[in-house]
């Protein structure tokens, strides 16, 4: 069992690394979050490992951070949602924390709006893993506080180097008419997934601007 790797970065394309320990290199799967924090090619790499042995192969799932690692471990309890699964929802928000918050605020509509999630999904996450979110969250020292999700974590979005689009949502939203910092909060709140466009984008965003 395989739980964490520690290497040289060879090759990284999206949703996936190589990495190389003593010679040998490990095709690894990462969410979009952990994608982004990546070193450059030929860097040093670090990385919590989640193993899945089955039959006919052996996947790795890889972690940049222990509280991504610890809210794939719970997403990964709930029915139906296996480790692939885990990785599009790990992949659809901008941090652990909004994910996690998101659950604990009991937020279905905005959890349906991730890659894989359906309404019943979206109970049943909420339904099982509300509590231990919440829990979650206090332990990394997030505001055990409910309310609407921010969306936004203490560093920059750097979800824009993989998602060019953004920085074209909120360009729109601004010749709108709406101010930069009510367009950069929305933008930080959208989720992104695999065939969305820029009308589609920027409708999202209009729907959690301020009336």
């Amino acid at each position: 069992m395989i739980a964490r790797l520690r290497g040289t970065l060879l090759e990284r394309t999206r949703g996936a690394v190589v990495v190389d320990c003593c010679g040998v290199g490990y095709l690894v799967a990462v969410s979009a979050h952990t994608w982004i924090g990546l070193p450059e090619i030929g860097e040093p790499v670090d990385l919590r490992v989640y193993t899945q042995a089955q039959e006919n192969k052996v996947a790795l799932y890889g972690f940049g951070s222990a509280e991504e690692r610890q809210l794939f471990d719970l997403l990964i309890t709930v029915k139906n949602v296996g480790p692939s699964s885990a990785m599009n929802i790990l992949s659809g928000g901008s941090s652990p924390e909004q994910i996690a918050r998101l659950v604990a605020d009991e937020q279905t509509g905005a959890l349906t709006k991730l890659k894989g999630v359906g309404k019943k999904t979206a109970e049943m996450l909420v339904v099982e893993l509300r509590d231990k979110c919440a829990h979650l969250l206090i332990s990394w020292g997030a505001s055990e506080s409910s309310g609407p999700p921010s969306g936004r974590s203490s560093r920059p979005d750097r979800r824009r180097e993989i998602f060019p689009v953004l920085d074209e949502v909120a360009s729109a939203l601004v010749q709108l008419g709406w101010r930069p910092q009510e367009a950069e909060s929305a933008v930080a709140e959208l989720v992104v997934e695999e065939g969305d466009t820029l009308e589609s984008l920027i409708r999202d965003a209009l729907r959690s601007m301020p009336r």
